[in-house]
């Protein structure tokens, strides 16, 4: 993590050396580079990885999962970034035939938070249109967030937050009102 955190994607070999434990010893905890990124990423979301809402407003759901888990990235936003340059690296890796044996390092603990926050939305949305939602909430959730609203627009932490918070809460009214206009034109 403190690799990580100095904003290396460090291969497995350097983890050992690093923690001076002979590379079997590293290779037999982390088989992979994209291993050990998981395990380091699974760590440092914490507590996101926890979060549930029993709040009855898809709104109240996603502002409080951004409340939860934006200061979280935000606090071990090298580590978010060096996996996503690993997840990068690996696609351009894929495009040129040469990745070779390496897994492929996966992403997606967000899907299932994600379909929390909708959940409540079951009986007056669509599966279809609840799924697009869920989809287009990702956009405004994780460290891409953070890569557009801090890095490219300058904002900080919590403006990126407002901002994020902003989006979801417009995508689930255009949602709801989508749904709603549907219902009454057809009955």
């Amino acid at each position: 993590m403190d690799l990580m955190q100095s904003g290396i994607t460090p291969s497995v070999t350097a983890v050992a050396e690093a923690a001076e434990v002979s590379r079997a010893t590293a290779y037999r905890y982390f088989p992979s580079q994209a291993a050990l990124v998981q395990a380091v990423v699974d760590e440092a979301l914490g507590p996101i990885l926890e979060w549930r809402s029993s709040d009855p407003d898809p709104k109240a759901r996603i502002r409080d999962l951004l409340a939860t888990s934006m200061p979280r990235i935000d606090q071990f936003e090298a580590t978010f970034k060096a996996a996503l340059k690993l997840s990068l690296d690996q696609w351009a890796q894929r495009q040129a035939g040469t990745l070779g044996n390496e897994p492929q390092f996966t992403r997606g603990h967000r899907i299932d938070l994600l379909k929390d926050v909708t959940a409540p939305l079951r009986d007056e949305v669509g599966s279809a249109r609840r799924e697009r939602l869920e989809q287009a909430l990702s956009l405004v959730f994780g460290v891409e967030v953070l890569v557009v609203l801090k890095d490219i627009w300058g904002l900080s932490a919590s403006q990126a937050q407002t901002v994020a918070e902003w989006a979801a809460v417009a995508l689930v009214d255009a949602t709801l009102a989508e749904s709603r206009a549907e219902k009454a034109t057809t009955g």
